[in-house]
């Protein structure tokens, strides 16, 4: 027998046996599913959270959540008091990192940080050649939120300067408030919809930790389809 005739005699096996029709499942199997119909394919929030670590109640714990997360995704996450020594720890990275140039949107955050470089930067909101975006050694961006559970900057084509900023340059800098910072990820999304109500952006992202990949001989490489670093800066004031 051929690969094509068993191949296609897997597929004529499988086709003998018949599926469930999705949302016709036994009563008893739809006991942590609440609503009517429309709602019946979504789990309640409570489930999420009954599966999902717990992610601490207070601020305090889940700052120090965060910080564990990120660094356990080979992030780095650092705590700032204020505008002044954010633009100073960014100066001592640029400086080790060799960083000619930028790339970045304008913002409360990223105007600032951009000023403090002193580096040539391309802005996202103008038009710009995505290969002159791939060349600048570093992509400043602001997010939506961070969340303590799992480590994930949650950004959106909005938040963080367009599709492409926090994508394409070799290094990811995130700069947050610590306000921005939330338990888990129901409470990111529902930041999310009452943030953009029924006008949501056309990208909304998860980023846990600095682009990886494990697909050959399970060796973990980081960088392989995005940013090869991510440094989240996390501002007091």
């Amino acid at each position: 027998m051929s690969e094509r005739e068993n191949i296609i005699g897997r597929i004529r096996e499988a086709l003998a046996v018949i599926a469930s029709v999705p949302g016709r499942h036994a009563p008893e199997s739809k006991a942590h599913f609440a609503g009517g119909p429309a709602e019946s394919r979504l789990p309640k929030t409570s489930d999420h959270r009954r599966v999902m670590p717990a992610a601490g109640a207070m601020p305090e714990e889940q700052l120090v959540l965060l910080r564990k997360n990120a660094a356990d995704l080979r992030a780095d996450f650092k705590l700032v008091q204020n505008l002044q020594e954010l633009a100073g720890e960014l100066k001592q990275l640029a400086v080790k990192e060799g960083w000619q140039r930028a790339a970045s949107h304008r913002g409360e955050l990223t105007s600032a940080a951009a000023q403090a470089l002193g580096l040539p930067v391309l802005f996202t909101e103008n038009s710009f050649d995505k290969r002159e975006l791939a060349r600048c050694d570093v992509g400043l961006s602001e997010c939506d939120a961070l969340v303590a559970q799992t480590g994930t900057v949650v950004v959106t084509n909005q938040s963080a300067g367009g599709r492409a900023l926090s994508i394409l340059p070799p290094h990811h800098v995130v700069l947050a408030r610590r306000r921005q910072i939330v338990a888990d990820l129901p409470a990111a999304l529902e930041l999310i919809k009452q943030k953009y109500a029924g006008n949501y952006p056309s990208m909304i992202s998860l980023i846990t930790g600095p682009s990886r990949t494990g697909d050959i001989e399970r060796i973990l490489v980081l960088g392989a389809h995005g940013p090869k670093r991510l440094t989240i800066f996390c501002c007091e004031g």
